[in-house]
């Protein structure tokens, strides 16, 4: 290896551990400010304590909103899934008319700043007389986790031939039993990556959400800015410890069903 391709490999990759350092540190640092004695946050943390663990379930509205922030991830991102699957098929087969111009709005949220998706929201549910804040969430929520399901099948789709599929019929197999043979493996990478996204996205969402609540329907990141402004104590850091191991839980089991090469290549 010449000189010059040896000191390029040692740039790109010193530049590589900055960059892990730069993203991950911040979230590093949240764990061991959760197990700090301080009332305050505090690193390098004082002493080390279970207290704000055990605060979580005595602060007012919080296990309530980590119940509502749950139920409407799972439950929008189920709709998006299903949908966006059978849109994502349709469009790569060809069926639909100016399927580009369609994919293109499909995924248009993600390039729309939340507090404008927010607010056109928000108006356009209270014009058609849905006031209800669980009903908004829900249907604001299937709209932000689509194009996360759009993309990752329409992906797994792209190199996919639908001509396997009337092989596999002309084997014997039936419709249902060709897409469930032939098809679902396919798309399984698209379809498990795509329901994590959706998944997280909804869960973690707060420009789009604030817009569509009210006093009693709070989701986990609104209940959690709120209590920063009175309260603002490790106890978070304890609750942000705690979604951390729940994404790495989320991330283990995806690689053991799927494979985090197959979900990082979507």
């Amino acid at each position: 290896m010449r000189p010059l391709d040896r000191a390029a490999r040692w740039v790109s990759s010193f530049a590589l551990l900055l960059t892990i350092a730069f993203l991950l540190l911040p979230i590093v640092v949240v764990i061991p400010v959760s197990f700090t004695e301080a009332p305050i946050f505090a690193f390098p943390p004082e002493g080390f304590s279970l207290q704000w663990y055990a605060k979580i379930r005595n602060v007012d509205g919080l296990l309530g909103a980590l119940a509502l922030s749950a139920q409407i991830a799972a439950l929008s991102t189920g709709i998006a899934l299903l949908l966006g699957t059978l849109a994502a098929i349709a469009l790569v087969k060809g069926q639909v008319p100016g399927s580009a111009a369609i994919t293109a709005f499909m995924v248009s949220p993600l390039m729309l700043p939340g507090l404008v998706l927010g607010i056109a929201l928000l108006q356009a549910l209270r014009e058609v007389g849905l006031r209800d804040a669980w009903w908004s969430l829900l249907l604001a929520h299937v709209v932000i986790t689509m194009p996360f399901v759009m993309r990752t099948v329409l992906a797994s789709l792209a190199l996919f031939d639908f001509a396997m599929v009337d092989a596999a019929r002309t084997l014997g197999c039936s419709y249902a039993r060709a897409l469930l043979r032939v098809l679902v493996p396919n798309i399984l990478p698209g379809f498990i990556s795509g329901a994590l996204f959706a998944f997280i996205a909804s869960f973690d969402n707060y420009p789009v959400s604030m817009f569509l609540v009210d006093v009693r329907t709070k989701t986990l990141p609104i209940q959690l800015l709120n209590y920063l402004e009175i309260s603002p104590d490790p106890t978070l850091a304890a609750v942000s410890t705690l979604l951390i191991l729940l994404t790495v839980l989320v991330l283990f089991l995806c690689d053991r069903l799927v494979g985090l090469r197959r979900m990082a290549a979507l």
